[in-house]
Order: C-alpha cells, then structure tokens, then sequence
C-alpha cells in the first residue's frame, strides 16, 4: 500500500478530474483568486510559524502574535488572548444577517520536533477559507459572518473542549477545518480518527534502603513496570483498530533508593468513543493490579478525552451513510471536479483529535489532505516538520482551502444546503454520537 503515497520529487501529474460544474463557479472564481494573490503572504506566514519549530514552548504565543496581525491587515475585527491565553478570534460580517461561518486555525507544536504534525500548514488554512470567504462576500453582495477561530493545545491539551465551553462555537453554523498526512498525491482524505481517553496515573509507595533494607520498601517503580507489563499483555486480547500507548517516569529516583512515587501517562485510543470508553476499563485493571501485586496505592485521573471525528455527509460525505444519496457531498464534488482525489484509508484516520468533539456537538469537516513524505517520515516526526516546509505541502494546503471555502460559501448562499447539513448532524446523533466525552 505504501507505494501508493506521494514522495517527495514524484513527477506523478495531477489525476483525471470530473467533468461539470461546481456550485455557483462565480463564487469559486473570486476563492481561487483570492488565495492565489494571497499565496506568497501566506507562505511567509507558514515560514515564519514553522522557524518556531524547535520552541514548542513558546509556538503558540508567537503564533498568537503573528496570526492576529496579519488578520488584522486583511480587515477582520480581531480580539487577542480569547477565552485562553493564547486563542484568538477574528471575524467578518457583511450585510443584515445571514448564516455564521465558523473556521479553526490550530496552533500546536511538539517538543522536540517542533511543527511535525504541519500545524503551520494548518493555520494558515484557516487564514485562506476565511479570507477567501470575505473577498466572495464583498464582491457579490452575500449576507453573513466568517469567524475565524485560532484554537492553541490540541497536543494533550484539549485546547477546542475548553473553548467550546466557554462557548467560542455558538455563534457558528458549522465549522470547517483540515489537517496534513501522508497519502496519495493530490488526495483529500475524509476519513474519520479514532476516538482518545487521556489517563494519568499515580503510584505512591514507600521508601527504602535498596541494599540495607529493601523489604522495608514500597515500589512505586515496580509498580509503574508491572502495569507495562500488564498493558503489554492485555493488546494480545485487543482489536487491532485499538491502540494504547504510554510512558512512565518519576522524580528524586536513585538506584540505592526504593522508589516511592511514579507518574505514568497513557492514551487509550479505538475507532469510537463507546469502544474507547471499554477498552480504559480493561487498561485500569492492569494499573489497579500493579498497585495490588506492589503494595502501593494508585490514583487514576482521566485529564481529558476526545471523540472521533463525524465528518458531516452533506458538507463532505462519509463512506456506509444512508443519507449519501439524498443529500450533498461538497466537499468531495469540488476536490474531484477541481483538485484532485477523494480518499478515505489515510488522513489521519488512526490519530485523534479535539476537533472530534466539536464535531460531535455541531456540523463540522476536517478532512486530511496530502503532501509528499519520506518513508517512516509521517507525522509527529522531525521529517514531517521537513515535508511541512516544502513548497509541494504550500499548494496543496492551498488547494484544499479552496474547496473549503466553496463549501463554506455554499453554507452562507444556500439555505436548503444548510437545513440539510443540519438535518445531516441530528440523524448522526439519533444514530450513534451519544458519547460525548470532554
């Protein structure tokens, strides 16, 4: 299958697109334009987010810094420091009324790898739809607002569940965003991710003399080893869609010294939230043995979790709907008339994301997108932090932003395109998103 993925210095053309028009040409005209024009702006503001890539720390804060300017130079309102440190809102209205665009830049970095999941390619998606969507606004008289939303923390930090309670999101109709990977060339991916339970565990033991007295003792490392071990065990009797994944460490640890502490943290991860959910019971088991089999005590905290992605079937359209035939698939009509390939085995179907909660609560797309990656180079790796500089990824960051921007626009020009969006996210919860988890 990997021979399939796009590689840097591939001379593979563009495949065959579809005959026919796209909704309203017109408005994709003024979109393509747009951003276009804006290309060699928004390359220096990828640049420039990404040159932070060695400072995790301090990515966010700049990207803060660097976005809400030059939102600011395009003519949005912006308000800094949003409800979080670091969030920011920018919106646009013109004309009496109409319905609200919403749009996520994300902002994150990893620490020691910088920008390896291409969050630079990320925000400044967002920086296109949206201002694409302005331009389309201005010039043909349409009614509505765009609000652009710059959402820090999606590395562990659930930085969108914490805005969303705040209530960021109310205001908007549906909202819109993408994500890099590797894949097919010219390929936007709509598959789903799988659903995240976050876990952190405390071993508490007791000290010892490790040579004089070791009975004496408590082992709190022991501990965090023996439900490794366990954990290591217990993936045999899981499905191979799961995934549990962790590290333990520990502090004033010394070889002459029993441990009396450690900190393990864990992520528990399934293709839904219901089987994620099942799947923490069994891992908790292997923690609360350790702590028995050790003679510690454990404490077992759950600092966040996430829901797979519901991409919504009427702005995109999702593989096994019963709605796919009645109502629209957008997102996948622009990409293949205009761009490219509709896939749905890469993206980031086997990672996690907050934007899966969003989409649980509200209508949202977040489709992947591909750009050229070297072999065992995908992401949260530094030769994705490599690939998200390329001039390669730039375009095709801008080509998915343009089929956003005409589904966005469709959101804001076509009110029964809207109710059946609508209508697309109570079927889905009626169907199976009872559970959330924030």
């Amino acid at each position: 299958m990997t021979d399939v993925v796009w590689r840097p210095g591939d001379q593979k053309p563009r495949p065959p697109l579809l005959e026919g028009n796209v909704y309203r040409p017109d408005i994709l005209e003024i979109i393509e334009k747009t951003i276009d024009e804006l290309s060699p702006a928004l390359r220096e503001l990828s640049q420039d987010i990404l040159g932070m890539s060695p400072f995790a720390r301090r990515a966010n804060p700049y990207a803060h810094d660097v976005y809400t300017t030059f939102m600011e130079k395009q003519g949005f309102v912006v308000q800094r420091h949003y409800l979080l440190e670091t969030a920011w809102i920018a919106t646009y209205s013109h004309g009496q009324g109409g319905p609200v665009l919403g749009v996520n830049s994300e902002m994150d970095a990893l620490p020691g790898i910088g920008h390896a999941c291409g969050h630079n390619l990320i925000g400044i998606a967002g920086v296109a739809v949206a201002c694409a969507a302005k331009a389309a606004m201005e010039k043909l008289d349409i009614n509505g607002k765009v609000i652009l939303l710059g959402t820090p923390a999606e590395e562990g930090g659930a930085g969108k569940v914490k805005l969303w309670e705040r209530g960021a999101y109310e205001e908007m109709d549906v909202c819109l965003m993408c994500h890099p990977a590797p894949g097919p060339p010219y390929s936007v991916s709509l598959s789903s991710c799988l659903a995240l339970v976050r876990l952190q565990v405390d071993f508490v033991g007791h000290t010892a003399h490790a040579g004089l007295s070791p009975w004496e003792g408590q082992n709190a490392l022991d501990a965090a080893v023996l439900a490794y071990t366990n954990i290591g065990l217990l993936r045999q009797q899981t499905k191979p869609t799961h995934r549990i994944h962790g590290i333990f460490e520990g502090k004033d640890w010394a070889p002459n010294i029993i441990p009396d502490n450690s900190t393990m943290r864990w992520y528990v991860r399934a293709p839904t939230t219901k089987e994620a959910l099942e799947t923490t019971e069994r891992v908790q088991a292997c923690f609360r043995a350790a702590a028995i089999a050790t003679r510690c005590r454990v404490v077992i905290t759950q600092p966040s979790a996430a829901n797979e992605l519901v991409q919504n079937p009427v702005l995109g359209i999702a593989v096994g709907s019963f709605i796919n035939n009645i109502l629209g698939k957008e997102l996948a009509d622009v990409v293949r008339k205009k761009y490219g390939v509709i896939d749905y085995e890469w993206g980031i179907k086997s990672a996690s994301t907050d934007f899966g909660n969003v989409s649980y609560l509200m209508p949202g797309l977040h489709p992947g997108f591909s750009i050229p990656t070297v072999p065992n180079g995908g992401n949260h790796t530094p030769a994705f932090t490599e690939a998200a500089s390329t001039i390669e990824a730039h375009e095709a960051c801008l080509d998915v932003s343009k089929a956003l921007a005409a589904v966005g626009m469709r959101v804001l020009t076509d009110e029964t395109f809207l109710s059946n969006v609508n209508l697309a996210r109570y079927l889905d919860v009626f169907i199976g998103c009872s559970h959330y988890v924030g």
